[in-house]
């Protein structure tokens, strides 16, 4: 149960990062409010998985998911462009993500 929180607190990093970006320095209220429950939502699941599983493991998942997939948002919504080299690195990011749970 730990990871599937991990998971879905991971893609509420996400939602939460992306609405970040849409509020403009918080002055949208829609994407400001999107942003506020999706962080703590987030945060919320992320503490949950900390009851059974290593912080140092939980928090990296946690990021990588984030990260990988605010980036897929901007190529994918916003044409940022997606380089090779782009790419790539985010498959390291998913490569080590999975290797953690693995490791676990």
């Amino acid at each position: 149960m730990s990871w599937i929180a991990l998971v879905v607190s991971g893609v509420l990093e996400t939602v939460w990062a992306s609405a970040l970006a849409e509020s403009r320095t918080l002055t949208r209220p829609l994407p400001t409010a999107i942003f506020a429950v999706a962080l703590v939502a987030s945060m919320a699941g992320l503490g949950f998985a900390l009851r059974t599983l290593p912080v140092g493991t939980a928090y990296a998942v946690w990021v990588g998911i984030g990260a990988v997939g605010t980036a897929v948002y901007g190529i994918v919504a916003l044409e940022e462009p997606a380089t090779a080299a782009r790419l790539v690195c985010l498959g390291l990011i998913v490569a080590g993500v999975v290797g953690l749970k693995l490791a676990h």
